[in-house]
């Protein structure tokens, strides 16, 4: 057993920070709720964002404020053009929320290069709202709703950038291995597909079936096991890590 799951480990947290006590057992009551309507953890989760959504679609995508919001969106949008995205490149964002990346990236974009796609058809709703705030409507961005990672419906070898930025902090090790197991059909040559995810020194643990931590080397052996190249990267600054996939 985690010592993180011992009572007395949760009594001290507790103790230590009072005003956590009552969002907790809130998201707790909340989640063993949803969870027996919903077996598969992304029907899960796509309720958990519906919740979230409602009350503040920034706050569902892990933002505490709108400065937060455009801060963490410019990370990531900057982060790719280091790293070689061209406005001629097509990029699919996995788990793009209400735009927080979006909106930057479908700018620098050419139009109709960028694709958004998404559990939560509550968070693409507040997706179109972005659109409309930025006035990007006639970037002709590709926003759509999936029902697993798979995503069997997109053309293989199309997107030369793949990114998908706290989604797999949210997820089991299944869906991850499910995502995967599908990552290298989606590239182009040269592509490359960025994940964040949770790091942790133990074992793979969860928080209220929310959030999730891995071992770097846990995540690595399995985009390895898929056919993968596969490294951490090492340059990204942020309280997540990250991992680069490409076909090898």
């Amino acid at each position: 057993m985690s010592e993180r799951t011992t009572v007395g480990y949760k009594l001290r947290r507790a103790a230590a920070h009072p005003r956590r006590v009552v969002p907790y057992l809130q998201r707790l009551l909340r989640n063993r709720r949803l969870a027996t309507h919903r077996a598969d953890h992304i029907g899960f989760y796509r309720q958990v964002m519906a919740d979230e959504t409602a009350k503040d679609p920034d706050r569902a995508i892990g933002s505490d404020s709108r400065d937060s919001w455009l801060r963490v969106g410019q990370l990531q949008h900057d982060y790719l053009l280091r790293h070689g995205l061209r406005p001629e490149h097509r990029l699919l964002d996995v788990g793009c929320g209400n735009l927080r990346a979006g909106w930057r990236l479908m700018q620098y974009l050419e139009r109709g290069h960028y694709y958004g796609i998404d559990i939560s058809p509550d968070i693409l709703l507040a997706a179109q709202n972005t659109i409309v705030e930025f006035g990007l409507q006639d970037r002709l961005p590709y926003l759509t709703v999936i029902r697993d990672l798979r995503l069997e419906f997109l053309p293989a070898g199309l997107f030369d950038v793949v990114t998908a930025h706290s989604v797999f902090t949210h997820a089991p090790l299944d869906v991850i291995d499910e995502a995967l197991a599908h990552a290298g059909r989606l590239l182009a040559p040269g592509g490359f597909f960025d994940f964040t995810y949770f790091d942790t020194d133990g074992p793979p643990r969860d928080f209220l079936r929310e959030d999730f931590y891995y071992p770097t080397a846990r995540l690595l052996d399995l985009a390895r096991s898929h056919g993968l190249a596969a490294e951490r990267m090492s340059d990204w600054d942020y309280p997540q890590e990250k991992i680069r996939v490409t076909r090898s």
